[in-house]
């Protein structure tokens, strides 16, 4: 119980952080958002450094790292998938990879489902298309190409979750503050080289900071949801961040929750409530 609630914790950060960032991406360059964001999330975990302990063993430093290059990697591809379009086709592959996968791992590794957890657990990946479909592009047909950067997205997200996972658990924030410094590293490598193509446009820092927080506040819940709960339970749960964004989309910029999303919201809670059953 105490891990599921952990993860829904984690999953409302990591929707108010996507929501934040996508409102930063709309002033400057997403580059330029993640900039100020990616060293503010950092912050944050080197702050819980006294609080919570952190080991930097061997284990702690390869999984961290990691975790880090494929979060740089999934932000990537999933602004290129999105980019291309259409959302409302692309958004819920990339969300069902992402939850899919861990899950894989998870059962693979020995985890065990209960009754109730066997039927929570589709009903929740039903959910995370649901919820994370708009009404976008109407019957348009995505590329091959945008496919396969949406399935790269959803599988560089899972990565990163299952590479947290990983992680010996006496480990403390090292994982996270090591995957946040080679994120880190990684998007100003990248805007380094990109910098021209950034524009002129100045990022919102406090918008793109606070993302860059509730990231960091996200990364946490899932160590710590994934260190006393089953992965595939954990990652399913948590890979219905789409529910925050679109509840703060309708609360803030008055935008239509549509017909399909609220069915997603109503089997979100249905799936969530079957797995605490477990």
């Amino acid at each position: 119980m105490i891990a599921l609630l952990l993860a829904l914790g984690s999953s409302l950060a990591y929707g108010c952080a996507d929501f934040l960032g996508g409102l930063g991406a709309r002033k400057a360059h997403v580059l330029r958002t993640v900039m100020v964001a990616a060293p503010a999330s950092l912050a944050v975990e080197l702050l819980l450094w006294p609080f919570l302990g952190a080991s930097f063993s061997s284990a702690a430093l390869g999984w961290g790292a990691a975790s880090g290059v494929a979060s740089a990697a999934a932000f990537a591809l999933l602004y290129k998938t999105l980019a291309i379009g259409p959302m409302n086709v692309l958004s819920p592959v990339t969300a069902l990879v992402s939850a899919a996968l861990p899950v894989a791992v998870g059962l693979t590794q020995g985890e065990h489902i209960a009754a109730a957890g066997l039927v929570g657990l589709p009903l929740a990946l039903v959910a995370v298309v649901l919820v994370s479909a708009g009404s976008g592009a109407g019957g348009s047909r995505p590329s091959r190409n945008a496919l396969l950067l949406a399935f790269g997205a959803g599988a560089a997200i899972a990565l990163q979750l299952v590479c947290l996972h990983q992680a010996p658990s006496d480990s403390g924030v090292a994982p996270l503050i090591v995957g946040r410094a080679a994120s880190s590293a990684v998007t100003l490598g990248a805007a380094g080289v990109l910098y021209r193509r950034l524009g002129e446009e100045k990022p919102a820092y406090g918008i793109s900071a606070a993302a860059g927080v509730l990231d960091s506040l996200a990364n946490l819940l899932f160590l710590l949801a994934a260190r006393s709960g089953d992965l595939a339970v954990v990652a399913v749960v948590t890979a219905l961040y789409p529910a925050g964004t679109v509840l703060l989309a309708r609360g803030v910029l008055a935008e239509r929750i549509h017909r399909g999303q609220l069915v997603g919201l109503g089997t979100a809670a249905v799936a969530v409530s079957l797995l605490a059953l477990t």
